[in-house]
C-alpha cells in the first residue's frame, strides 16, 4: 500500500516566510516581500498549493490588506515592535468563541508565537525598529469559500493554522480540526444541541432546525467527530445522515468512506432475518437503497429503519459509554420519529 504523504500546516509555512523575509528586511533594510506555495500532501485540505505571501514594512498603507475592520497583533520586544496584519486572503474574526478574539487576523496562537519568537531573537541588536507585517494568501478568498469560516465568522479569507506544525494524512487532521473549532465556537456561543450532518439532506433538514452556527458537517469522520464532542463536553448532539452510511455505522465503520471497506451484505441479511423475521434477497441488490426498497413493499421499512437506528445508537455508546450523541436516519420525505 502507498505511503500517504505528510504535510506542513499553513502556520508552518506562514512562520518559514516570515523568517525568510525578516532576514531579508534586516540586510537590506527596505521593504520585502517572501511567498511560499504549501506543500501538497495527502490530507483532506483545501489550502494544498496554495500560495501564502509574507511582507515586511515600515508604512502598513504600503499593504493590500482584508478589507474586514482588524486590529493587528502586536508584540514589542524591547524597543522594537512588530505589527501582524491580515493581508488580503487571510480572515479576520468577527465573532466570539474561537482561539483568536473578535477583529484580530485568523491566525492561530502557535505560529503567532513563533513569529514572536524569531522576531525577538533576530532584533536583539537593534534599536527602535517598529515594523509591519501582512500575511497574505493568494485567491485566499475562493478558497475559504470551501471551508466553514464564514459561518464562525472568519471573513475574507482562510485562517492561518497549526500546532504541530504537520499535518499526517492519515487522520486528515487538517478537516478534523475544522470540526473542532466549530463544536468549540458553537459551545462557547450558547448552542446546547449540536448538529452532525453527512450529506446534503442531512444538511438542509438540520437547518430547518437550528441555526449554521450549530450544525456541523462532519464529512465521513464519525468516530472522531463525536470523540470531540464528548471531549468538548457537548451536551446533546443530533447525528443525521442516510440510511446507506448509518448502515455502515451499525456494522462498526468508524470512517464512512470507502476506501474504509464496503457494508457486509451477508451480516445485515442475518440481522434483518433475525430482527425482522424476514429474509431479504441481497443477490437482487447488493445496495441498502434496493434492501430498503424491498422491506417497503412488504411493510417492513419502518422496522428496518428502527433496527438500524438503535444499532447505531448502541454503537456509538460502545465506542463512547458518555457520549450525549442520538443518531437519527434522514429518509427521503422525512427523519424517521422525528
Amino acid at each position: 500500500m502507498k505511503e500517504l504523504r505528510k504535510g506542513y500546516t499553513t502556520g508552518t509555512h506562514t512562520v518559514a516566510a516570515f523568517r525568510s523575509c525578516l532576514d531579508t528586511f534586516l540586510a537590506i533594510n527596505e521593504s520585502c516581500t517572501t511567498k511560499t506555495n504549501k506543500i501538497d500532501n495527502d490530507d483532506l485540505d483545501v489550502t494544498k498549493g496554495c500560495e501564502i505571501v509574507v511582507s515586511l514594512d515600515f508604512n502598513k498603507d504600503n499593504f493590500l490588506l482584508n478589507p474586514t475592520f482588524q486590529k493587528p497583533q502586536t508584540f514589542q520586544s524591547g524597543s522594537n515592535y512588530l505589527e501582524i496584519y491580515a493581508g488580503l486572503g487571510v480572515g479576520v474574526v468577527t465573532k466570539k468563541g474561537l482561539k483568536i478574539p473578535p477583529s484580530y487576523p485568523a491566525i492561530n496562537p502557535a505560529p503567532l508565537e513563533a513569529i514572536k519568537e524569531y522576531f525577538k531573537i533576530k532584533t536583539k541588536k537593534v534599536q527602535n525598529l517598529h515594523l509591519k507585517c501582512c500575511i497574505s494568501v493568494t485567491n485566499g478568498q475562493e478558497i475559504a469559500k470551501h471551508t466553514a469560516n464564514s459561518k464562525v465568522g472568519v471573513l475574507e479569507g482562510i485562517s492561518i493554522l497549526g500546532t504541530t506544525g504537520i499535518v499526517k494524512p492519515v487522520s486528515s487532521s487538517a478537516y478534523i480540526d475544522s470540526v473542532k473549532t466549530e463544536i468549540e465556537f458553537a459551545i462557547q456561543n450558547g448552542y446546547k444541541t449540536l448538529y452532525f450532518t453527512l450529506g446534503n439532506s442531512a444538511f438542509n433538514t438540520a437547518c430547518k432546525k437550528s441555526d449554521k452556527e450549530a450544525i456541523i458537517e462532519i464529512g465521513n469522520f464519525v468516530y472522531d467527530s463525536i470523540e470531540l464532542a464528548v471531549k468538548l463536553k457537548a451536551k446533546e448532539v443530533i447525528f443525521l445522515c442516510g440510511i446507506g452510511k448509518m448502515t455502515k455505522v451499525y456494522q462498526g465503520f468508524k470512517n464512512t468512506h470507502n476506501r474504509f471497506g464496503v457494508i457486509d451484505f451477508s451480516k445485515l441479511q442475518e440481522d434483518i432475518k433475525k430482527n425482522l423475521k424476514y429474509e431479504v434477497d441481497i443477490e437482487a441488490t447488493l445496495t441498502v437503497k434496493g434492501i430498503s426498497q424491498e422491506l417497503q413493499k412488504v411493510g417492513l421499512l419502518d422496522e428496518f429503519y428502527k433496527m438500524i437506528t438503535e444499532e447505531s445508537n448502541k454503537k456509538i455508546k460502545q465506542w463512547f459509554n458518555t457520549s450525549k450523541v442520538k443518531a437519527i436516519i434522514l429518509e427521503e420525505k422525512e427523519v424517521l420519529g422525528w
